[in-house]
């Protein structure tokens, strides 16, 4: 059930945007906490972003 919880709240974080006061809000987690998740959410995020652009690069280079 924790592992759902979490599941959650980073789900929360990535679909909101990364804002811990929102997180906090919503969960009712301490402050540092919602920045855990929030870090947590802009890192998966900005990789998400990161891979997109790799492949949109290959794509070009396909003949």
């Amino acid at each position: 059930m924790e592992r759902f919880r979490v599941d959650r709240q980073l789900e929360e974080a990535m679909v909101r945007g990364p804002d811990t006061l929102h997180l906090a809000e919503v969960f009712g987690l301490h402050e540092k906490t919602a920045m855990r998740y929030a870090d947590s959410a802009r890192a998966l995020l900005e990789q998400a972003v990161e891979q997109q652009l790799r492949r949109n690069l290959l794509d070009r280079d396909v003949p």
